[in-house]
């Protein structure tokens, strides 16, 4: 078993070999599994992120007064990207009209007061 192993992995360092021209170093190839590691690592993170999310979403749905946020996280996990973009700008909307609200309460509020004195 172990035998087979090794040959399947000099088999696959020779193709690749051939395929680049030349051996790869040990700092290229301990790079290169490196970088193999960390690509698994974020796959598994984004699968249990998503699973996670999944769960939440299922809640959500069976609670009626959460239904806005179960159909915020469905568009994420539909689309990502998009759907944070999305949230970004509503936030930085939301931040706008609340700041504009305050200073429209603010100069109502003096407003009012120079008109009692």
């Amino acid at each position: 078993m172990g035998d087979s192993a090794s040959r399947e992995k000099i088999e696959q360092e020779l193709a690749r070999a051939k395929h680049l021209g030349r051996w790869l170093s040990d700092e290229e190839l301990a790079a290169e599994a490196q970088e193999e590691a960390q690509r698994l690592a974020l796959e598994e993170q984004q699968r249990s992120r998503r699973t996670r999310l999944m769960v939440l979403t299922v809640v959500c749905v069976l609670i009626p007064p959460l239904w806005p946020l179960a159909l915020a996280l469905t568009l994420y996990l539909l689309f990502p990207r998009t759907s944070t973009r999305l949230f970004f700008a509503a936030g930085i909307g939301a931040i706008v009209v609340g700041i504009g609200a305050l200073g429209l309460s603010i100069g109502l509020l003096i407003w009012l007061l120079s008109l009692l004195s």
